[in-house]
């Protein structure tokens, strides 16, 4: 058994979202007026070796966020880790 983690990625609120709002916009212009707001994020999935302990694959996975897959100054990130 391994480990699986999947790693969400979004803009902090107060960060605008050009490509969300460009994808809004088309929807509306589509017919879907009902849209209030839509933001565009990341999904990244993570396999670990089974030999690690859950505690250090969440620790490893704050740093690879931290340092890469999320920009902390603009955007936040969350993970769900799973054994498979």
């Amino acid at each position: 058994m391994s480990w699986h983690a999947k790693v969400y990625v979004v803009l902090k609120p107060s960060v605008m979202d050009p490509q969300g709002s460009t994808v809004q916009r088309a929807l509306h212009q589509m017919g879907y007026s009902a849209i209030e707001n839509l933001r565009i994020g990341k999904f990244i999935e993570v396999n670990f070796d089974q030999a690690l302990q859950e505690q250090e694959v969440h620790k490893q996975l704050n740093e690879i966020c931290d340092k890469l897959l999320a920009n902390p100054n603009i955007e936040t990130y969350q993970f769900q880790i799973e054994r498979v």
